[in-house]
């Protein structure tokens, strides 16, 4: 099971999935809060990950109050109820 996310530019698996320990610096996926209990990977800098653009950007579910470090976030309940609406291939227009 992936747990991570490569975050590190200089990590051949730079803006992938990655199983921790990791040898290079990763984001923990699994979180003893609800903010990553629904993660959707934008596609942001993934094909391939150049290093001077940025990791990627998550869309998840939103620390009421509180602003993302650069991902999108929504409520619990507007996630389970765009969830099911999304497909491969769907694009978001981020205003």
């Amino acid at each position: 099971m992936q747990d991570g996310w490569s975050d590190d530019p200089l990590d051949p698996s730079y803006n992938q999935p990655v199983r921790l320990r990791h040898p290079f610096s990763a984001e923990t996926l699994i979180r003893n809060d609800i903010l990553y209990d629904i993660v959707v990977v934008l596609g942001y800098n993934d094909i391939p990950p150049i290093a001077s653009k940025g990791s990627a950007i998550f869309f998840h579910i939103a620390d009421e109050g509180k602003a993302t470090e650069g991902c999108v976030a929504i409520g619990r309940s507007e996630m389970d109820a765009l969830l099911p609406m999304l497909k491969p291939g769907d694009l978001m227009e981020i205003m």
